[in-house]
């Protein structure tokens, strides 16, 4: 049963007034305002860079080993979220890994539509061999669009011949843009954070006509040959399908895949901290990570 600290963000959610189409504006300051108080873990360091001209920021918790790296994908339907919405969750991981996080500010679409955004992860992941970081102490990670994402990257890395990162990290990937899962009809689940219509619109503003291309929905592409991969997803949000399908066609792909359902959580519930459940995930989530990391 959900903890009582994971029902107050579900009951906050609900006391949120829907309105239909809330302007971008609104939905960008709405969720840097939901995260402005997020703590982050003690010791943090936190530095501005530029990854391959992508704005990025190196996250790194007390004791983080400078020769690890998390590449940090944030989430928010490829149109909203920030390094400042993110920062909080990426210095757990730090913490949780004892790697550095490479946050990355990829640009947002509708401005920079796909594939900006890929292009950018894929820019900042080159970067990091600049930087004498090896692939095999690398390891890709995000939530939500940045889950999705994350499958975009690594399928990118391998198409481009480049080595690749040691793992991957699935936080309530995005993977079908298109939004045909069987979690997303009409009373499948009570999604207290994400509705159909938002994220069919969102998918409309940062692939328009590409939302079946395997860049923009993994779901749709060749997961042969890509690392082990952790995903987490909660049984209360429109994602669990996603979730779910996306596991199954990477362990078809002969990828080892690790599939957690977290039962009655919402959408990417990690961010949230001071909440049992989000420990616990990114307990795990750095558990995994330090164990595929050479």
């Amino acid at each position: 049963m959900p903890s009582a600290e994971h029902e107050k963000i579900v009951e906050l959610f609900q006391s949120m007034p829907r309105e239909e189409a809330p302007d971008l504006a609104t939905q960008r300051a709405s969720f840097e305002a939901l995260t402005q108080d997020f703590a982050l873990a003690p010791g943090t360091e936190v530095m501005p860079t530029q990854a391959g001209g992508v704005p990025a920021e190196w996250v790194g918790a007390s004791g983080a080993d400078a020769r690890r790296a998390v590449l940090y994908l944030h989430g928010g339907g490829y149109v909203i979220g920030s390094l400042n919405t993110h920062r909080s969750v990426a210095s757990r991981i730090s913490a949780a890994s004892g790697a550095r996080v490479l946050l990355l500010d990829y640009r947002l679409a509708p401005e920079h539509p796909f594939p900006a955004a890929v292009d950018d992860a894929f820019s900042a992941y080159r970067w990091l061999a600049t930087q004498g970081v090896l692939p095999e102490h690398v390891a890709i990670a995000g939530d939500s669009a940045g889950g999705g994402l994350t499958l975009a990257l690594l399928a990118k890395i391998r198409d481009e011949g480049l080595p690749l990162p040691a793992c991957g990290v699935c936080l309530s990937p995005w993977v079908d843009l298109e939004g045909k899962g069987a979690t997303c009809e009409p009373g499948a689940v009570d999604d207290p954070m994400v509705t159909l219509e938002g994220l069919r619109a969102m998918g409309q503003s940062y692939a328009g006509g590409s939302l079946d291309a395997p860049l923009a929905s993994p779901l749709h592409a060749d997961l042969t040959g890509l690392p082990p991969l952790l995903v987490q997803v909660g049984t209360r949000e429109i994602l669990l399908d996603d979730a779910r399908r996306i596991a199954a066609l990477a362990e078809a792909a002969g990828v080892s895949v690790t599939l957690e359902e977290e039962e009655g959580l919402m959408h990417v519930w990690q961010l949230f901290p001071d909440v049992p459940e989000s420990d616990a995930a990114v307990a795990r989530i750095g558990a995994f990570v330090d164990r595929h990391l050479a």
